[in-house]
């Protein structure tokens, strides 16, 4: 069983990433900002974390990825960002920041988990 943590500010969309991944063979975990995401993320050890790109807090996605990625222990763990932000620059940013893919919002769920299934 693959674990995923998802972290995005948006209970809405928490909820719809649960419901699109709660039929696959997951445990899902999930975090309200980036704080929190990387304390979960560094606690949980996850095979995939879902990282929304804007969030409050002291650390948005990019911050949130680029420790992951520094954390030689979490250097396995595979990055998706998720964020409303569609231009060239800015899914460049995110791959920079070390993320595996980027998905742009609004996504379907189809979309969802052919993302995840890609990383995983």
């Amino acid at each position: 069983m693959k674990r995923i943590l998802i972290v995005e500010d948006q209970a809405d969309i928490r909820d719809l990433i649960r419901m699109s991944l709660e039929h696959g063979d997951f445990e899902i975990h999930e975090a309200e900002d980036g704080d929190q995401g990387l304390q979960m993320a560094q606690r949980l050890a996850p095979d995939l974390v879902l990282l929304d790109v804007m969030m409050p807090g002291q650390l948005n996605g990019l911050a949130v990825c680029k420790r992951l990625k520094a954390d030689p222990s979490r250097k396995r763990t595979k990055v998706v960002m998720l964020s409303a932000k569609n231009q060239a620059a800015d899914k460049q940013a995110g791959l920079s920041a070390g993320a595996d893919a980027y998905l742009v919002k609004p996504f379907s769920p189809r979309q969802l988990l052919q993302s995840v299934a890609k990383v995983i």
